[in-house]
């Protein structure tokens, strides 16, 4: 009887460890003798025989500080709408959104940014730290001006 060799070698039975001396696997399991590598589930871990290990190869890249990141608040201009039709903002004047905004808030590190959601029918002068372009578009269209802070 001719095995086909292609089928034969495909699958090698497992290796039995510590089945004693004519297993070739016998005693210590080919763990060589005592220390931490002998023993089960202890690795030595980022270990790479001398060789610099990878997390010392990499770079340390940047720093993200806790403090400086900035945030943006955002209105919609459906939500301006609104606050003049409820009269809690006077179209007459200039609007300064950030105190308007942030009155209780530390306003460090937070902006203030106005998106074109919605529709503007009243004419108001705004004062902010960024516009998106179509609440820009919106804003001009309805015969009002914007006027960025620059910080």
């Amino acid at each position: 009887m001719k095995l086909n060799s292609i089928n034969f070698s495909s699958h090698k039975p497992k290796k039995r460890l510590g089945r004693g001396i004519g297993s070739g696997k016998g005693k210590t399991s080919g763990r060589g003798v005592k220390g931490q590598k002998s023993r089960s589930g202890v690795a030595i871990k980022s270990y790479e025989g001398g060789q610099m290990p990878l997390y010392r190869r990499l770079p340390k890249r940047g720093f993200n500080s806790l403090y400086k990141k900035e945030k943006n608040v955002v209105i919609n201009l459906n939500d301006l709408e609104k606050l003049i039709t409820k009269r809690k903002i006077k179209q007459s004047e200039k609007i300064h959104l950030r105190k308007i905004l942030l009155k209780n808030k530390s306003s460090k590190n937070l902006k203030v940014k106005i998106l074109g959601t919605g529709e503007l029918k009243t004419k108001i002068s705004l004062i902010t730290d960024k516009v998106s372009k179509s609440a820009k578009a919106k804003i001009e269209k309805s015969g009002g001006s914007i006027e960025l802070v620059k910080r």
